[in-house]
């Protein structure tokens, strides 16, 4: 492959891949790590592709397959500390106990509900970058759903008899 193929392949398809990394991992340095695995991958091939469209799913197929490896790895499985939180603080009183409530939340439960919903990615999105099949995720949302029900119902209990 030529450098001018190669920068040309770059500059049109560099976008998607990191795109598609990106919702498969959910962390903007993992899918800037794999962009770049991919794109050395691009760059190292010898392999002739017959069209840009043959070219864009080589591309997308190799960004794919290494988030699945990268998910895989042993460090990726355990629930990244969301202890660690510095996004935006909630604006209202209810907003910091339902927060507080999630952060009590087994990881596995609180990471599927972050994601789903402080992230806004689909159960299909979820189960990609968790590495779970989607009625995995949706089992861990419905349990994580009841046992923010009963958290948050019992902290306003509390709250009426004080």
């Amino acid at each position: 492959m030529t450098n001018d193929t190669f920068e040309r392949m770059a500059r049109t398809y560099g976008d998607a891949v990191f795109r598609v990394a990106y919702h498969a991992l959910g962390s903007r340095m993992d899918a800037e790590d794999v962009s770049q695995t991919v794109l050395l991958k691009l760059y190292q091939t010898d392999k002739p592709f017959a069209s840009d469209d043959h070219a864009k799913h080589w591309l997308l197929r190799v960004t794919v397959n290494e988030c699945r490896k990268l998910l895989r790895t042993p460090w990726r499985k355990r629930a990244f500390p969301l202890e660690d939180y510095d996004g935006p603080s909630p604006a209202t009183e209810d907003h910091s106990d339902v927060l507080a409530a999630v952060m009590a939340l087994e990881p596995k439960y609180r990471v599927s509900i972050y994601l789903y919903y402080y992230e806004g990615y689909s159960v299909r999105e979820v189960a990609k970058a968790l590495g779970e099949k989607e009625s995995t995720v949706q089992t861990r949302l419905a349990r994580a759903r009841e046992k923010l029900k009963k958290t948050l119902s019992g902290e306003k209990e509390a709250k009426d008899y004080a």
